[in-house]
């Protein structure tokens, strides 16, 4: 079945409507391209055709392209094979522009427009911007844009090329450099689209009908041309590229290459005629897919977190929709899954043991969707919506009819164990009960339940509103169904979900802990923090360290440490931490809450730079280590724990620990998480920094059996363990 379908009506205009078959969303594939070409070259050829109107047989435009094309391609015929298939791209879009108009007069074309009855996004808009008119739906909800740069590349349909010749860099750069996206009305009013009308379909049939020659010429084709803001070599677009490479380096610390490799293609581009651009975007976009960042980027962000988010790892049981929750505990926490839930239009009951609490908890949806409604993204109807879905109360016989209860109570053993049996008391025997913690372990908290198989954890990252990641930890008793029950409800309030098995700190607490604790053990060194600091962020960790301690809270982790040693006894292996985060509590120091942390902070609550008193406690050492140093250190204290998360069988699938890396705590992303640059290292050179790391700063750093093994065998995580295969 074809992916896209011509039809020509008696009034000259040829609509051609892209429908891919078994997809929600269109996305463009190698055969989707010929397609296009041939029904173009069709509509150009047919004498009758006044017109062409290109638009959608789904709800949505389009979602972008088949990254696992572009994947099989680089693997089968690596750069030669994208950047050909890039051109042939280039070449369709390059006809839909000048649409068979005189080369020399630039007339005799014929009008082409696009309809867009919903989002548009990546190639979605790029084919659009090769149109004369883009005629968007007025509809809200849909979302116009060029995201690639979110998972490792950038637009190389000619996308680059185009929006900065029609918007000018600095008007193009939040849409290419950050991946903005936009509703129609915002898309037209940066003048990426042209109108927003409620029939985009005959808005455009309407256009090409009674378009003229100097309708259809782009201003770039046309004599005495100058790019909005100045070229590079003009005074101000000097300056203009010279603000946009301080501002990329600034935001990417020059780890990311397809931020780099996009304003090299513009500055190039920008100096050249159009079609030389188009092959100067195409060498830089094939230079990107062929780096092996974009590589694992795209399948961690794109592929594997798709294949997540579907129930990759879902046991097979029937389908276990949430209808009504029950949330016991109305703090921030319980407070924000309230929320998420209400919006994804669940019945929720939320409990606290005094009713002013709950209230409280209720008042945080509220007060989020009134900032949604000043920023234009919500209505009081919709607020009322919501918050009509939420009940406040203290009274557990509400919880009658839950199908899941979520406990975010205070981590306190005995006090879940006081609300699992007061919860249990009321709710029906199916119903699943999910405790949500970061440290206690599952199973031990199961025994307070009189149907173990049906406990879980479910670990939900603060704020869980804007917090992408949640952790499903399986405890040893939870059964299938509660597996299940948990993933369908992740699902549900659209949230990507990890499976672990149970153990203390679970995987990602297990892993970001250490990464905490290395940054304070080398200030107790005497290592400088601001090495300390800026050495993380340029590995792409977003925050280093000392803030990330700072923003989590002190006496948080004063906490977990001491439940830490209780539990460990003699093999503790942080007291040289404790030292530093025991201080800094004694000091009142706690974190940015209490304004005072590592970092100064003024009334408002702004960092203000690192606290002048970290000096005096923790005199700087001469000489200071090199930054290679730091950074593996950093890096190696967070990675060897996901490896050793595998090889105990806490883990069981590396796309869920590269995924759940990057969205639960920011793990340098560009890397595509900490197996992918495991596999970008090779195992025998992280084996041997293990061995130098081990020799230098102690056993923390020795390489685990597995990933020695794997050296010794010339393995790679991905290779083993790829596309959901189990730690063996």
């Amino acid at each position: 079945m074809s992916d896209f379908t011509i039809q020509k009506d008696s009034d000259g205009v040829a609509i051609i409507t892209w429908d891919v078959a078994g997809k929600s969303m269109n996305v463009l594939s190698e055969d989707g391209i010929r397609q296009l070409d041939g029904l173009i070259d069709d509509a150009l050829g047919d004498d009758s055709v006044k017109g062409i109107v290109i638009t959608s047989g789904k709800p949505d435009f389009a979602a972008g392209m088949d990254l696992n094309v572009l994947g099989s391609m680089k693997e089968s015929g690596g750069a030669e094979a994208i950047f050909a298939l890039v051109m042939q791209l280039h070449g369709v879009l390059r006809k839909i522009e000048r649409a068979g108009m005189d080369p020399k007069t630039l007339k005799g074309g014929k009008p082409i427009a696009a309809a867009l009855p919903g989002t548009a996004l990546g190639i979605g808009l790029e084919i659009p911007l090769a149109t004369h008119r883009i005629f968007a739906a007025d509809n809200p909800k849909a979302k116009i844009g060029l995201p690639e740069i979110q998972v490792g590349i950038f637009p190389g349909a000619g996308g680059t090329t185009r929006l900065v010749r029609k918007l000018g860099v600095m008007g193009a750069a939040p849409l290419l450099l950050e991946g903005k996206l936009n509703d129609p009305k915002k898309a037209k009013a940066a003048g990426v689209i042209d109108e927003v009308v409620d029939d985009p379909v005959a808005a455009a049939r309407d256009w090409v009908l009674n378009a003229k020659d100097a309708d259809i010429v782009k201003p770039w084709d046309a004599k005495g041309y100058k790019m909005p803001g100045g070229e590079p070599f003009h005074p101000a677009g000097f300056m203009t590229f010279v603000g946009a490479n301080a501002m990329v380096m600034g935001r990417t610390m020059g780890v990311y290459p397809a931020a780099r490799a996009l304003l090299s293609a513009v500055y190039e581009g920008a100096m050249v005629p159009f079609d030389q651009a188009l092959k100067i975007e195409a060498r830089w976009f094939t230079n990107v897919l062929m780096n092996p960042s974009s590589g694992a980027m795209i399948r961690s962000l794109f592929i594997n977190k798709e294949a997540l988010e579907k129930g990759a790892n879902r046991p097979d049981v029937p389908d276990q929709k949430v209808r009504k929750l029950g949330i016991l505990g109305a703090g921030m926490m319980g407070a924000g899954i309230a929320y998420v839930s209400a919006m994804a239009g669940i019945e929720v009951v939320l409990i606290d043991a005094q009713q002013d609490a709950a209230d409280r908890g209720k008042a945080h949806s509220a007060d989020l969707l009134d900032k949604a409604i000043s920023r234009k993204k919500s209505t009081e109807a919709k607020k009322t919506e919501v918050l009509d879905r939420i009940t406040a109360t203290t009274d557990y016989d509400a919880l009658a009819g839950c199908d899941l209860i979520v406990e975010a109570v205070f981590e306190d053993p005995a006090v879940k164990a006081e609300v699992t049996a007061k919860a249990e008391a009321v709710i029906g025997a199916d119903a699943i009960f999910a405790t949500n913690t970061s440290t206690l372990p599952i199973s031990d908290l199961a025994r307070a339940s009189q149907r173990p198989e049906q406990f879980i954890g479910i670990h939900f990252f603060s704020p869980v509103d804007k917090m992408l990641l949640v952790e499903i930890i399986r405890g040893k008793q939870t059964g299938d169904r509660a597996v299940a029950k948990a993933l369908d409800f992740v699902r549900q309030i659209r949230k990507t979900p990890i499976v672990v098995n149970d153990a203390r700190f679970f995987y990602a607490n297990r892993c970001i802990i250490p990464y905490l604790n290395e940054g304070m053990r080398m200030l107790a060194e005497g290592v400088s923090p601001v090495l300390i600091e800026n050495a993380a962020r340029m590995m792409g960790m977003p925050l280093g360290p000392l803030q990330l301690v700072d923003e989590t809270s002190i006496d948080l982790g004063v906490r977990i440490a001491k439940a830490t040693r209780a539990a460990m006894g003699d093999s503790y292996p942080d007291g040289a931490v404790d030292d530093v985060l025991f201080w800094m509590a004694d000091e009142g120091r706690m974190g940015r809450k209490a304004k005072a942390g590592f970092y100064a902070y003024d009334e408002a609550g702004k960092r203000q730079g690192l606290w002048p008193g970290l000096a005096e406690r923790f005199p700087q050492a001469d000489p200071q280590p090199d930054l290679t140093e730091v950074q593996h250190r950093l890096m190696f204290a967070q990675t060897l724990e996901a490896v050793r998360a595998l090889q105990e069988g806490v883990l069981l699938d590396i796309r869920e620990g590269d995924v759940g890396a990057i969205l639960g705590w920011g793990f340098a992303p560009w890397t595509g998480g900490p197996f992918s640059w495991l596999d970008m290292l090779g195992a025998a050179r992280a084996v041997e920094i293990c061995d130098r790391l081990t020799k230098a700063h102690g056993p923390r750093f020795a390489a685990p059996d597995l990933l020695r093994e794997m050296a010794d065998t010339d393995q790679t995580f991905y290779g083993r363990f790829g596309a959901g295969k189990k730690a063996a």
